[in-house]
């Protein structure tokens, strides 16, 4: 497929680089080329076509690239964001508003083609996920995607145990593996993502998989070896399960 991509960068060397790399990747469409946040903030809404990606430079005058994917990140067709900087530790600051990834720099092409075959593989899925789904009637998945460490990671829902909320993350138990998926959203935000039907909050801090659940002790519940709480607030929600588990 054709990846369409636009070049944000206020130093004039650096965008005519990267619109090079962007224009000899046979898989990427270059619709617009920006010397500030603010021209391209401009330039997008005039665009008639989707964008699929955008390269941004971070440390930019009047609007910076980080602030530029902010309000990107408000829209309902959002482009994908591979931020540029010559500072490493903005890293942090890209995983916040779920960059796909970053370019240091000075990068070369094969730094920069590794940025774009990721852009690529993530719309590929996309589409292949929309396609799928448009010919037939809403139905309950039997997965959902995580994004793990830039990754976007297709998870079961039959392998999840349980999940556990700490701060601006979740860390999610599989019952495949041992070791957890950490992924930086909200426990609010992936009660939201899993069928109400299957898991149930039972605590602040925890959501667990109902049919994972082997044992009920007063206000616990037991999955492996492990012995989760049932919190004040959810007390009622929890009775109502074990009305019908009963």
């Amino acid at each position: 497929m054709t990846v369409s991509c636009i070049a944000v960068d206020d130093e004039p060397l650096a965008l005519a680089l990267l619109c090079t790399f962007i224009e000899q990747t046979p898989f990427l469409k270059l619709v617009g080329r920006y010397g500030s946040g603010v021209e391209a903030l401009k330039g997008l809404h005039e665009l008639t076509e989707k964008v699929d990606v955008a390269f941004l430079d971070i440390q930019m005058q009047e609007l910076t690239g980080l602030e530029l994917a902010r309000v990107l990140g408000q829209q309902a067709t959002a482009p994908r964001i591979v931020f540029t900087t010559a500072f490493p530790q903005y890293a942090l600051e890209g995983y916040k508003v779920d960059a796909l990834d970053y370019l240091v720099k000075p990068f070369n092409y094969e730094e920069f083609l590794r940025a774009a075959n990721k852009a690529k593989a993530y719309a590929e899925l996309a589409q292949g996920h929309a396609e799928a789904s448009a010919p037939v009637p809403p139905t309950e998945e039997d997965h959902i995607f995580l994004k793990v460490e830039y990754q976007l990671i297709r998870v079961a829902l039959s392998d999840i145990l349980y999940v556990e909320g700490l701060k601006d993350y979740v860390k999610v138990h599989l019952k495949s593996t041992p070791r957890a998926l950490l992924s930086l959203m909200s426990l609010r935000a992936m009660e939201e993502k899993l069928p109400a039907r299957r898991f149930l909050r039972i605590h602040r801090s925890f959501i667990v998989a109902l049919d994972k659940i082997e044992s009920v002790r007063r206000l616990t519940v037991q999955i492996g070896t492990e012995t989760i709480p049932v919190g004040e607030q959810y007390k009622e929600a929890f009775a109502q399960f074990l009305s019908r588990w009963t």
